[in-house]
């Protein structure tokens, strides 16, 4: 009888550590996000379960082509997952199938080259936004069919809740395994 005792109150108090470490990261640094939708295609899928770090934004700016979640601004319990194409005091016009972006400071210009994550895929549509303080550009990797930037605007910096860490698994590829064909 006492060596189960001695058992259960050693799972207990691993279970009091697990809690003590696990539930702060749980809810100040590390967040899990289920993929919804195809507006990432080709990198990130529906059903793919990432990890998104909530912390490191309070430290430092977002950069471009980090891939973030975000709240969407017209109802903020949406939550998305975009990539920054655009820096504040930017201007980003969208013209002839490219991202063109004009340094705040020098109105010297430059096309995004984003061949490393969007391979030969192009950016449809027209428009051309000056970016302000505290404001990003953000658009989906999947051009064709994503609600971006392109169509609500700008995105405020108190919108965004972090950025991708990593990609744990896919909920679709972990089906194929088990139920394979």
């Amino acid at each position: 009888m006492r060596g189960v005792i001695s058992f259960i109150w050693e799972l207990a108090k691993i279970g009091v550590v697990a809690a003590l470490i696990v539930v702060p990261l749980r809810m100040y640094v590390f967040q899990p996000f289920l993929v919804k939708g195809d507006s990432m295609v080709p990198n990130f899928h529906n059903g793919d379960y990432l990890i998104v770090d909530e912390l490191s934004y309070k430290f430092r700016s977002p950069e471009r082509t980090d891939v973030i979640v975000l709240k969407f601004p017209y109802d903020p319990s949406q939550r998305f997952i975009k990539r920054i194409v655009g820096l504040p005091g930017e201007t980003i016009e969208i013209k002839d199938g490219k991202v063109v972006i004009y340094h705040a400071s020098s109105q010297e210009a430059f096309v995004l080259d984003e061949a490393e994550y969007l391979g030969a895929l192009r950016t449809p549509g027209s428009v051309k936004v000056q970016l302000k303080e505290g404001e990003y550009f953000v658009l989906g990797d999947n051009r064709e069919f994503s609600s971006d930037s392109r169509s609500w605007g700008p995105l405020n910096t108190q919108y965004i809740v972090g950025r991708m860490l990593w990609k744990v698994f896919s909920l679709d590829a972990l089906g194929e395994l088990v139920n394979p064909q």
